[in-house]
């Protein structure tokens, strides 16, 4: 498909409802409005296209830009393309959900979302957390060093309430992905998680849902479900 096609395809499963949705969760113009699960019969048509994932992200149309996360091939893209999406992703969704997720599928995925955890800028720290929330909900437990993960639950103790309003939410994420995916530290993050206690986030419309970390993992536990790995981490 062109993009031409696509963007055309990808307009016409728009919904007025979804549209206003977006738009007062901080989703900017341009956007049509298309729900994510309209999406997934199209992505799975075009199948991984990484030119074309290119294209429609450079579009700064939200929809086409999350559609360019479901196609693209992370295993052709460089640190630096990771990079300039994330310099592209002005809202959460596109930061943790497209760039972030995509992240997840690299073999350099860790020193990457290092450095966003890092940055002090508030939507690359909350993709950097969030990038671990998805490798550590996909990978081996063997492939993480169990020391650096214990001093990202100190960092998280220490300064999640201090942190930026996203990065928040993704820290607190990252503790329910540790006390329920790696088994290794699964009572530290459970300390951890009773620490921090409830995490608040503020939107534009008002404080978000955050789960309770404690509570989530320990649902988790009751249900017998610790050691959960997905099989991807992309739709």
């Amino acid at each position: 498909m062109t993009l031409e096609e696509t963007m055309s395809e990808l307009e016409s499963l728009a919904t007025e409802q979804t549209r206003r949705v977006y738009k007062a969760h901080g989703v900017r113009e341009p956007h049509f409005g298309v729900p994510t699960t309209a999406m997934r019969p199209l992505a799975k048509k075009i199948k991984r296209n990484q030119p074309l994932a290119e294209l429609l992200y450079s579009t700064g149309n939200y929809d086409a830009m999350y559609l360019a996360g479901m196609i693209a091939d992370p295993k052709a893209m460089t640190p630096a393309d990771f990079e300039r999406w994330m310099d592209a992703a002005y809202f959460y969704m596109l930061s943790d959900y497209v760039v972030s997720v995509s992240l997840a599928e690299t073999d350099f995925a860790q020193s990457v979302a290092d450095r966003w955890i890092r940055s002090g800028e508030e939507l690359r720290m909350s993709a950097g957390w969030a990038c671990y929330e998805w490798l550590l909900g996909s990978r081996p437990d063997s492939e993480f060093d169990p020391a650096k993960i214990k001093a990202m639950l100190d960092e998280v103790a220490a300064v999640v309430h201090s942190s930026p309003n996203r990065a928040r939410y993704s820290m607190n994420g990252f503790v329910i992905a540790v006390g329920v995916s790696y088994l290794p530290l699964h009572e530290e993050a459970l300390r951890t998680a009773e620490k921090i206690g409830a995490v608040t986030v503020v939107s534009e419309k008002g404080k978000c849902s955050v789960p309770l970390a404690e509570a989530a993992i320990l649902k988790a536990r009751d249900k017998s479900r610790l050691g959960f790995k997905r099989r991807g981490v992309r739709c």
